[in-house]
């Protein structure tokens, strides 16, 4: 059996693009070039009939270690707790208030991008801080 190589995550979503650049922001990801003769995902975007044009979007780690995104346009909102969601790992080898320190800083740049604060885990005796938050389209996700 061969072993897996890339994962890609996929977000259901009501804006792709928007949501694919937040999270662009949050990683430090890229939006790939657009399909050759194209100058712009927009100029592709139009080629696709109607109701196809924004149903999804794309980017990954510049680098190609970390996962593919990939946000698709669905009809329904989001209604419930995530059964998955990522973990952006700012506090990695971090403790006590240097972690917590760590974690509040890129919260707060979180923030400005739109995202959303929800609460603080404190460190217990099993777990170290994280923050929980939500994107732009309230998935929740992780400071760790």
């Amino acid at each position: 059996m061969s072993s897996i190589r890339q994962v890609q995550v996929t977000f259901d979503c009501a804006e792709p693009e928007r949501l694919a650049r937040f999270w662009c922001e949050v990683l430090g990801y890229i939006v790939p070039p657009p399909p050759e003769g194209f100058a712009t995902w927009g100029d592709f975007d139009r080629t696709l009939p109607p109701e196809r044009q924004g149903a999804g979007f794309v980017c990954g780690d510049p680098s190609g270690v970390g996962p593919r995104l990939y946000f698709q346009r669905v009809p329904e909102g989001k209604v419930v707790k995530n059964r998955v969601h990522l973990d952006v790992r700012v506090g990695t080898g971090l403790v006590g208030e240097e972690r917590l320190a760590t974690l509040e800083a890129e919260c707060a740049r979180l923030v400005a991008l739109g995202a959303t604060r929800v609460r603080v885990l404190v460190a217990d005796e099993y777990d170290e801080s994280c923050i929980v938050m939500q994107d732009i389209e309230g998935n929740e996700f992780c400071l760790d």
